[in-house]
């Protein structure tokens, strides 16, 4: 009888612990009660499945908000990214998936902004630029699209360059390696096993061009020496970017954010 009053004793004594251990985990969290069990589940997508190394913290220059860029090639990619900051990175993310009422529901939960992909989104911009100017963080991807190729980059557009100027931030440049996706299947990654590897470089002050004029063609430049950093990250020094034609067009199958091209074409 005493075995098993103790084992009873114990029994709750384990559960008193796990449930004071959420309680101070829902009481030091930035987020909602809703976010932070997303962000939990998150943790450990990464921790257990992909088992991603990564920093602890951005790099000091990101306080007061920033246009966070990265390579680009698996859908999950933004929960790499998502650990670091300890808040919502707002993420840019085409339109359709917001059509999906589950997907739905966790985009905005994750804060991402719907983007209209294959022409200009003022609205979407202006929230973009609006994020970052009052200290929050946006991810965007510059490829447009996840590369699938055998390239190491796609050609990219500048309207990250175009957002973190009109908000008056410093871009981050980010590396992501092995980030999982089958390349055809976009819930693929949550049933394969990676080890992921996520690398920051230095913030990119832009404050030497905030009233300097001609804003496309510097965020062109701008675009172009952020991702030789990424390229530099990777080990890939010698890497040349390349800048997206005219005639650049989203994948038909949606199987990519947008945010460059309609950053690049409004001008709110």
């Amino acid at each position: 009888m005493m075995n098993h009053l103790l084992a009873i004793a114990f029994l709750l004594l384990v559960l008193a612990a796990i449930a004071a251990a959420i309680v101070w985990a829902f009481r030091r969290s930035p987020y909602t009660p809703s976010e932070t069990v997303l962000f939990y589940l998150d943790v450990l997508l990464c921790r257990l499945l992909w088992r991603v190394d990564l920093p602890a913290t951005l790099p000091e220059g990101c306080e007061n908000g920033a246009v966070i860029i990265a390579n680009h090639r698996s859908p999950v990619d933004p929960f790499f990214i998502q650990l670091v900051p300890g808040r919502k990175v707002h993420w840019m993310v085409a339109a359709e998936y917001f059509s999906l009422p589950v997907v739905a529901w966790f985009l905005r939960k994750t804060g991402a902004i719907p983007t209209r992909r294959g022409g200009a989104d003022t609205g979407a911009i202006r929230a973009a630029i609006r994020y970052a100017r009052e200290g929050g963080l946006v991810g965007m991807f510059p490829e447009g699209r996840i590369n699938k190729t055998d390239e190491f980059l796609l050609p990219v557009r500048p309207g990250a360059a175009l957002v973190a100027l009109r908000a008056r931030a410093p871009v981050l440049p980010c590396y992501i390696e092995g980030a999982p996706y089958d390349g055809r299947r976009i819930l693929s990654p949550f049933f394969m096993r990676a080890r992921v590897k996520v690398r920051f470089g230095n913030p990119i002050d832009l404050s030497e061009h905030y009233d300097a004029g001609k804003e496309r063609h510097l965020a062109k430049e701008l675009t172009l020496r952020a991702m030789k950093e990424i390229a530099r990250l990777a080990g890939r020094e010698d890497y040349e970017p390349q800048l997206a034609g005219r005639k650049w067009m989203p994948e038909e199958n949606g199987a990519a954010d947008a945010d460059s091209e309609a950053a690049e074409e409004s001008a709110p």
